[in-house]
């Protein structure tokens, strides 16, 4: 693994000052990809993709390959926050991009027909677009003697008239941005990455470090839900994300074999209404206090 291949060259410098770091840190703790992969518990075919820049690890990660070569976590992690900041904006205008390409091809199609007051088409688009235009004229046709059939002659009686369908969670769902499957109180209890609220739809609004662990607030915008997040943990760790006053409900996960891990989501409407807390298995206790808000011992603290 210590032969690396270049990276593209249009790589965005950020990324690739982040993935050089990694790469050194292999090389200095001598680790083959087979070593790579049973230290961090991320296979070796993510680890090729991660260190040639085809794709931007996870944090957990970043945070396992530290601690497997013996580096800061904080440091890297500082640069993976850099990075990912700048790949989002890439991804970001890769889908305006071809968002307006899209756009472009609709425009084209919707001008095969030509203007109002203009030079005729081309013979070949004018002979698709006659094609298109029977074929719209058949539909027209057939929906209209449909509704006769099923509406008795087209008769007035308005309990025989077909109703306007209601909002449903399907529709609502397919608002929601691809791969997304929740938003508000249907995310409460769900996993972040399952339902596809964390990754480029989720920021951190919030951290701290308790002991040697990095407690963070994750929150989604798209999916309106927040979930604590812990790096560098230990086994016997409690992670928790609950409101940031008094009372309510509060979601918890108990650290096992990982030294990452988060909690299930509890829907928020913005990120400072929760606080994410963590109790170290030492017995030490602290929160990731949102900026503006004031120190509280937390869901569970003390």
């Amino acid at each position: 693994m210590t032969r690396w291949r270049p990276l593209a060259d249009d790589l965005d410098p950020r990324v690739r000052e982040f993935t050089e770091q990694l790469r050194r840190q292999v090389d200095r703790g001598g680790l083959s990809a087979a070593a790579l992969a049973d230290a961090t518990g991320y296979s070796r075919s993510s680890w090729e993709r991660y260190l040639s820049a085809r794709l931007l690890p996870p944090r957990y990660a970043v945070v396992a390959l530290a601690q497997a070569t013996g580096a800061d976590p904080r440091h890297l992690v500082t640069l993976w926050e850099v990075a990912e900041r700048a790949w989002s904006r890439a991804e970001n205008r890769h889908d305006v991009t071809m968002e307006a390409g899209r756009v472009a091809e609709a425009r084209a199609a919707l001008g095969e027909f030509g203007p109002a007051t203009g030079t005729a088409p081309a013979p070949r688009r004018s002979r698709r677009s006659l094609v298109l235009f029977a074929v719209g004229a058949v539909a027209v046709v057939l929906a209209v003697v449909g509704a006769t059939v099923f509406t008795g002659g087209g008769g007035t009686d308005r309990a025989e008239q077909p109703r306007a369908p209601h909002p449903s969670r399907t529709a609502h769902a397919a608002a929601l941005p691809s791969g997304v499957k929740c938003t508000g109180a249907g995310c409460t209890g769900e996993d972040p990455e399952g339902m596809g609220c964390g990754g480029a739809h989720a920021r951190t609004t919030a951290s701290a470090w308790i002991g040697g662990a990095l407690v963070e607030t994750r929150y989604s915008d798209v999916c309106a839900a927040a979930w604590a997040r812990m790096s560098a943990a230990a086994l016997g760790d409690t992670l928790t994300v609950g409101p940031a006053g008094a009372g309510g409900q509060a979601q918890r996960t108990r650290i096992g074999g990982t030294a990452a891990a988060y909690t299930p989501m509890l829907a928020a409407t913005a990120p400072t209404a929760v606080l994410s807390c963590a109790t170290l298995a030492s017995g030490l206790h602290g929160c990731a206090t949102p900026q503006g808000a004031s120190p509280s011992p937390g869901p569970g603290g003390r």
